[in-house]
């Protein structure tokens, strides 16, 4: 079996005028059974009302996917749930359903979206193809295509909403829009030019290209999803000394032994590895960020910054970013950075309480320490598909 890290990102556009957009995506990471499950829905029309369409069936799909219900039963169910419009006629939304799992097959469902573009050695590869009906009278005719296959490292799997398929069509170029082959051309090219490009990266050049199609007027809700199976990178980073000081030596041969980037929060664990491995630690004052207090740099490691302050305003970046952010240098929105560029994150938590202080509050920071580095776990994992393993010393 491979080794792969799985990246995930997902990129949309609504028309100019729109308050919300008519595609929703949604996803879902379950831990208990390694698995994870994302949907995209385009809802017919535009604004709101496409939004309420696509909302409850990626919702629903989102739902039954995770009880693994049969695909035909749930789809009728949802299908049947969607509100009648006012002249008795049915409402319509489409749906693409790709469900992951962390050592084994990758499952596509896909009901009336552009075909799931999935590509092998830079190239278009064709995993067999099923199609089911969907249960129910009412739904004769309506088809459910299913893939699965057994993904490598490399894989790309590109799934988006008739937005991307159809810009610029009526225009002189692609009077018929721009279409699944020359889509599938342009992604192909951009792997070749780029052989490790991004998801983010390339899912931005998908919706830019869709965007410019149609004289950046886009006409229709355009959204574009990309999974890639790459090469994991891993990331430490420790926060707080161990319990018992006698294990400090071994704690700081761990932290050594490890191959990848390295960042410290906390100022006393920053000594105590310091004065084991013989290093200086400098200060430094590039930063102005109020209320948190500046970094240092020390030898081996990628930054040095405050403890419990920076942690917090982690978490708060943490949970409210996204792609249309851009992160500023402070220490906080650094250690987001590094965060969001690597897969396996581990963090090392340090439990010792300072009694020589006697600070009655020493008890109360650690309990806050432990609940911010429990936030970011989930925050890493459900929100940014990271996977983190967090070890208390």
């Amino acid at each position: 079996m491979d080794d792969y890290h799985i990246e995930i990102e997902f990129q949309q556009n609504k028309p100019k005028g729109e308050v919300v957009c008519g595609d929703v995506f949604y996803s879902r990471r379950i831990r208990e059974e390694k698995r994870t499950i994302l949907v995209l829905s385009d809802g017919i029309g535009h604004g709101v009302r496409a939004n309420v369409l696509a909302t409850l069936t990626a919702s629903m799909a989102l739902n039954y996917s995770s009880f693994h219900t049969k695909p035909e039963v749930a789809a009728n169910i949802f299908m049947r749930a969607l509100p009648k419009n006012t002249d008795g006629k049915e409402s319509y939304a489409t749906f693409t359903i790709i469900e992951i799992e962390d050592e084994g097959m990758v499952r596509i469902i896909n009901y009336d979206n552009p075909a799931v573009l999935i590509y092998r050695n830079g190239k278009q590869y064709f995993p067999p193809e099923i199609e089911t009906s969907i249960r129910g009278k009412e739904n004769v005719g309506k088809i459910l295509r299913i893939r699965e296959f057994m993904p490598r490292k490399e894989d790309r799997i590109v799934f988006m909403t008739d937005g991307v398929d159809q810009s610029g069509l009526g225009t002189k170029k692609y009077p018929m829009g721009w279409g699944l082959e020359n889509i599938s051309y342009f992604i192909e090219n951009q792997i070749e030019r780029e052989p490790n490009i991004s998801a983010a990266k390339l899912g931005r050049k998908i919706t830019t290209r869709a965007s410019l199609n149609d004289d950046f007027e886009i006409k229709d809700d355009t959204s574009c999803g990309v999974i890639y199976f790459r090469e994991p990178r891993e990331f430490m980073m420790i926060t707080g000394p161990p319990f018992y000081k006698i294990k400090d030596f071994d704690f700081v041969k761990m932290i050594q032994d490890f191959n990848g980037k390295k960042i410290i929060c906390g100022g006393t664990t920053a000594e105590i590895i310091a004065r084991e491995l013989n290093l200086e630690v400098h200060i430094q004052h590039r930063y102005h960020t109020e209320g948190i207090p500046p970094t240092a740099e020390m030898f081996g490691f990628e930054m040095v910054t405050e403890g419990i302050l920076t942690l917090g305003r982690v978490e708060e970046i943490l949970e409210t970013y996204n792609g249309e952010v851009t992160l500023g240098e402070s220490p906080p929105e650094e250690v987001v950075k590094l965060f969001l560029k690597h897969d396996y994150i581990h963090i090392i938590v340090g439990t010792r309480i300072n009694w020589a202080h006697h600070d009655p509050d020493q008890p109360v920071e650690l309990e806050i320490r432990k609940f911010v580095v429990r936030r970011i776990q989930k925050l890493l994992e459900d929100k940014y598909f990271k996977k983190v393993e967090v070890l208390y010393v």
